[in-house]
């Protein structure tokens, strides 16, 4: 499926979610819309509660219609209820009456844009959803997606790739704690960090300087997901890449971030301006080149796709270059890095969202005509 010709591409956009980056996803949406040229697109806004319900927005749809101003600082998830989409031929969710169960206006759309953060978001499980129902989507597709979620199988992939990254353990629930610990002392030491597997944001990350703390942050990271990983401390500058495109992928230039707390924290990323974005970051010409590259590696490693934040720590007079992690699903936010990135590459904004959403209608027909060649047409 090709662009539509004669008329506007309808945008679904997907946001909120079961995650506990629920509200950052909204907010992302509302930068999204605004970005989105209403010449070219027409957004359908539909909203994940946390229980998981898919609700058509109302009040969203209001302000996109009332004009750029109108739009709020963040989307609320409400609206009618809609049905899973039934026939994969017509791509189109069904808004019910709730009273009576009819169907009640047109929600036909062209492609999805997942701005889904975290768990039943960013970690294949919607996007294999958008497979069964045959439906052009942007980002990395089932596999990319899981690979980058899940913190365990990133490093996993990333050593077998031969990259560089710090050293870390894991713990799955239910295991000792209590052993776990003395071995992350001795093996790690203190500070270090402890993170849920399957989160981003910082959503459920500590650091930790002692055992009373690490015991603390091991507890904290297991309510969110069944696996916690101890990374050791780095004293290092943070460096992030931005990714576009897969066949061949680009990277932006690089960005340092100072953090504003004690390290680069949900606060930092999404409530305060106390963080500072350096772009292009201040590293000499052969370092950016080496970040870049391997930043195009640790992407195509995990079989990204499309679109991908790829951050990392650099210990100038140490190991250089330590890979952190690659988050699919960045933060699309004002304040957000992977814009910013591509803005300062030459991509703005209103054309970084073009250019994803073309790479969304040709993994479609690509993946269409190799379906077509399996059946033999």
């Amino acid at each position: 499926m090709t662009r539509p010709r004669g008329r506007r591409t309808r945008v679904l956009l997907l946001f909120g979610g079961r995650s506990a980056e629920h509200d950052v996803s909204r907010v992302s949406a509302v930068s999204v819309a605004r970005a989105l040229d209403p010449s070219r697109y027409e957004i359908l806004p539909v909203g994940i509660t946390p229980d998981g319900q898919w609700l058509l927005g109302g009040e969203a749809r209001k302000a996109l219609a009332a004009g750029r101003d109108a739009i709020p600082d963040a989307f609320v998830v409400e609206g009618v209820p809609v049905t899973e989409m039934p026939d994969p031929s017509r791509r189109e969710l069904v808004p019910l009456d709730p009273a009576t169960g009819e169907a009640l206006v047109d929600a036909g759309f062209d492609v999805v844009l997942p701005l889904l953060h975290g768990p039943y978001g960013e970690d294949g499980t919607v996007q294999g959803l958008f497979e069964l129902a045959d439906v052009p989507y942007v980002g990395s597709g089932v596999v990319g997606s899981a690979v980058a979620m899940d913190k365990v199988v990133m490093k996993r992939v990333f050593a077998a790739a031969g990259l560089p990254v710090a050293e870390w353990r894991v713990l799955r629930d239910g295991h000792e704690v209590r052993a776990f610990s003395e071995r992350v002392e001795i093996e790690l030491g203190y500070p270090c960090f402890v993170k849920p597997a399957n989160m981003g944001s910082s959503v459920g990350v500590s650091k930790a300087r002692d055992r009373a703390e690490l015991e603390a942050a091991i507890e904290l990271a297991l309510r969110f997901d069944e696996w916690a990983i101890a990374e050791e401390a780095i004293v290092g500058r943070e460096i992030e890449v931005g990714i576009l495109g897969d066949d061949p992928p680009e990277a932006s230039v690089p960005a340092e971030i100072v953090p504003g707390d004690e390290f680069y924290s949900y606060a930092d990323k999404y409530e305060t301006d106390a963080a500072e974005l350096l772009v292009p970051a201040p590293l000499a010409a052969e370092e950016a080149e080496r970040v870049r590259a391997l930043a195009i590696e640790a992407f195509e490693a995990c079989r990204c796709e499309a679109m991908a934040r790829v951050d990392f720590f650099f210990e100038e007079d140490g190991r250089g270059f330590l890979l952190n992690e690659v988050n699919t699903i960045p933060g699309f936010t004002s304040i957000s890095q992977y814009p910013r990135m591509w803005q300062e590459s030459g991509v703005p904004y209103p054309e970084l969202l073009d250019r994803l959403i073309d790479l969304a209608f040709e993994r479609h027909d690509r993946r269409a005509r190799r379906a077509g060649r399996q059946r033999g047409g």
